[in-house]
């Protein structure tokens, strides 16, 4: 099997397996899950802020080739990917959040639920009007969300394995892992709304399709020279330190407002320490 292959299957199951797993888990338990979620949320947040810094910054810096340090190549790159996938989300979000009805004055702007942070509130919004054009382009924001959230995902994955196969399956894990509660979110108000539990699933897992796509890319990109696989790299690390410090951390710890949250995200970190310099 090439190793675009490979690439292929393993983001396909921490893609599509991870969101359809979650799907699969809401329609098994109907009680509020928040604090499991927020855990798991700030969990996996810890093991991609060790994979980012200790992994995939530490390689777009030293190229494996021997020559000098990127040092400026990867700052740029990091702030590249941090500020494209924040402007991609902002522009979602102004053409969202003034939908639905709870955003106001004194809701916080950042996400304290999973259905606000993939924008499924604003399609169940849409549903409950029964509006076919309405409904129609609700869906296609929805899926933007999603497609948004995935593709940089899918990026690190196939940039990591441009440099190292190891770190690939590692952060194909963890992502995976990330993805169980998004794909809980995605299939709750689908169910709600009245789909088939078994369509819901379906659909939930389809949408981390998009994955898949970013992995290639950013595998393609990562083989094109030392250069590229630091931009590269260094980009992937911009965007996921955006989904972990702007998305999973502020959900997690307005989902449960406690001290534990920021507990799992510690031990998240020195479990990625320790399986990255095992």
């Amino acid at each position: 099997m090439s190793i675009v292959w490979k690439i292929i299957w393993i983001t396909a199951i921490a893609g599509v397996g991870g969101t359809g797993l979650g799907g699969v888990i809401s329609t098994l338990f109907k009680k509020d899950s928040s604090r499991t979620v927020s855990l798991l949320l700030s969990f996996a947040a810890g093991v991609m802020v060790s994979i980012v810094c200790f992994d995939l910054l530490a390689n777009a810096i030293e190229p494996s080739d021997g020559s000098s340090p990127q040092i400026l190549l990867a700052i740029v790159g990091t702030l590249g990917g941090y500020l494209v996938i924040s402007l991609l989300n902002w522009l979602i979000d102004r053409d969202t959040n003034h939908e639905v009805q709870h955003i106001d004055a004194n809701h916080p702007k950042t996400a304290d639920d999973l259905d606000e942070l993939i924008h499924s509130d604003y399609y169940y919004t849409h549903k409950r009007r029964q509006s076919h054009p309405q409904l129609f382009v609700a869906g296609l924001v929805m899926a933007a969300a999603i497609a948004l959230h995935n593709m940089p995902e899918g990026m690190v994955i196939g940039a990591t394995f441009a440099g190292m196969a190891k770190g690939g399956i590692l952060m194909a894990t963890v992502i995976g892992l990330h993805n169980i509660p998004e794909g809980m979110a995605v299939a709750v108000p689908l169910i709600s709304g009245g789909m088939n539990p078994a369509k819901a699933v379906l659909v939930t897992a389809s949408s981390g399709a998009p994955t898949i796509i970013g992995a290639v890319l950013g595998y393609y990109l990562g083989t094109m020279g030392t250069t590229a696989l630091a931009l590269s790299l260094s980009f992937a690390s911009g965007a996921m330190l955006y989904v972990v410090f702007g998305e999973l951390l502020p959900e997690a710890i307005l989902m449960w407002r406690s001290k534990v949250p920021a507990f799992a995200t510690i031990v998240g970190m020195l479990l990625g320490i320790l399986i990255i310099y095992q």
